[in-house]
């Protein structure tokens, strides 16, 4: 066994942007920004193609900001269903070459090829055939950085695009990696990015080079993580691509196209978001035992309560649970209209085979849970519309469209193996 493992980090090269130009070959080497729907106020850049990004264009971006900075800017809404199907065929790529991958989004993920280099030759050759292959098969370009460790990797994906293969090695990291800002290593965000530079710490040398009593001082175990990441000696292991990812908590969450005024309103926002997260928690056999609801007036106002609620995964009652903490919280006949309204489980359990029956309830739980069952399928194989509670026709949050369906992707037939 090597004495230093040989991970990769794969990145799709403008992943969105590059999908809808492969939908539509009109709109290759064109500057295109894939926006969701102003009239829902969704109205930002959620992707861009190179010549956009040359442009200046950066995600985040307002619509109305992007067409400032490149007036020739196409603009063309999402089409996630597709991405989905596009990530599918290249993850299908990846475990060819391990099994170990690890997902970091539809578009990035780390692989773990130490155990395959005898197969497939060295990591920088391995992440060639990998690029080749995908580019042969799907028609997209992908950046790889070739390491010793996940960080590395990562950082060296990011370092040359598009279309681009990068090795930092064990001899070459100081000189590759060190002179770098500080935030160009994942999990440096902004904030630490500033809370560093009062200690002088601007480079990831500098972080390297940092005292580490003082950085664990200051941000505890975060601190010697970031001061492993810098100096190559955290051996983070890469996943199973089987291994499945157990969350903490599942929320769901949306900004409505037209404010919330009245309880009616709320109420079918709430439903529809708590159908997802039902769904959700059944995929991933879990129960929920804590509902929070986050909420946000037209002022950008925002608050955040949570309560404890009867074991389950049923999308009914977590609305119910959600809506009651609305209620005591929130008056829409006082209060500032709401614009966002998001609703989030905690306190997930494996479900097992127990329910927790109330004494004073005449519902069947085993009857519940068959319907829940019955809608889930319905929902993988047909679509979301296929079904609907009472309470979201005809409101402002009916999911009709193809973006509004897209927006409910585990509904979606075309996403029947991904529950995340």
């Amino acid at each position: 066994m090597p004495e230093h493992r040989t991970i990769l980090h794969c990145d799709i090269n403008n992943f969105y942007a590059s999908v809808e130009a492969l939908l539509n070959p009109a709109l290759k080497e064109k500057a295109i920004a894939v926006c969701g729907n102003p009239e829902k106020r969704h109205g930002i850049v959620l992707a861009k193609s190179m010549p956009a990004k040359k442009a200046g264009v950066k995600t985040g971006d307002a619509v109305w900001q992007a067409m400032q900075k490149c007036p020739e800017l196409i603009v063309v809404p999402p089409t996630f269903s597709k991405y989905t199907e596009y990530s599918t065929l290249v993850y299908n790529i990846y475990i060819r070459f391990s099994s170990e991958v690890e997902s970091f989004g539809l578009d990035e993920c780390w692989l773990d090829v130490t155990g395959c280099t005898n197969l497939f030759g060295s990591g920088e050759e391995i992440a060639y055939q990998i690029k080749e292959t995908v580019k042969a098969e799907t028609g997209l370009t992908i950046s790889a950085g070739v390491s010793f460790t996940k960080v590395f990797a990562k950082l060296g994906s990011d370092l040359k695009k598009p279309d681009a293969v990068t090795v930092i090695s064990p001899t070459n990291f100081k000189r590759v990696a060190w002179p770098l800002p500080v935030d160009n290593m994942i999990y440096v965000g902004r904030n630490m990015r500033e809370k560093l530079a009062r200690l002088n710490i601007n480079t990831i040398g500098d972080l390297a080079c940092a005292n580490l009593a003082l950085l664990e001082g200051k941000f505890g175990k975060i601190g010697q993580k970031l001061h492993a990441y810098a100096n190559g000696t955290d051996n983070e292991p890469v996943k199973q691509y089987t291994d499945r990812h157990i969350p903490k908590s599942i929320g769901n969450g949306t900004t409505t196209p037209q404010d919330i005024t009245n309880l009616e309103d709320a109420t079918s926002v709430i439903f529809a978001l708590c159908e997802m997260i039902g769904f959700r928690l059944r995929q991933y056999e879990m129960i929920a035992e804590g509902v929070a609801v986050h909420l946000r007036s037209v002022h950008f106002n925002t608050i955040s309560r949570q309560s404890a609620m009867p074991p389950t995964s049923s999308a009914y009652a977590i609305a119910t649970s959600a809506l009651k903490l609305l209620k005591e919280n929130y008056d829409l006949s006082d209060d500032a209209p709401l614009r966002t309204i998001t609703v989030s489980t905690f306190h997930l359990k494996r479900s097992g085979n127990f329910v927790q029956v109330s004494l004073f309830d005449d519902e069947d739980p085993a009857k519940d849970k068959r319907l829940d069952e019955s809608v889930d399928n319905l929902r993988k194989k047909y679509g979301y519309g296929v079904l609907r509670r009472g309470v979201n026709l005809g409101t402002i949050f009916t999911c009709d469209d193809r973006e509004a369906e897209d927006e409910f992707l585990p509904f979606n037939k075309n996403m029947k193996n991904l529950t995340e």
